[in-house]
């Protein structure tokens, strides 16, 4: 392949996988959370609704991070 196929193609495979790291942990999370029924707490806050919003954080900063080191590396064109 060529210098200048080489360059959209980096473009759109980094797009590709933050879009698609992000929705599997968006789907995964609010999954997680309706069906354990911890994303609102109804009847108070409990221990399992603080380890479900910590673990949201966390996995949160672990995908930024990944999203951070995908999107580091310099780009041929400037």
């Amino acid at each position: 392949m060529g210098y200048a196929e080489d360059d959209p193609r980096d473009f759109l495979r980094r797009v590709v996988w933050s879009l698609s790291l992000g929705l599997v942990w968006l789907v995964s999370t609010i999954g997680i959370g309706t069906y354990a029924g911890l994303m609102v707490p109804e009847n108070g806050l409990h221990t399992s609704n603080i380890i479900f919003y910590s673990w949201m954080a966390i996995s949160l900063a672990g995908l930024i991070w990944v999203n951070l080191r995908i999107w580091k590396k310099k780009f041929p064109h400037g």
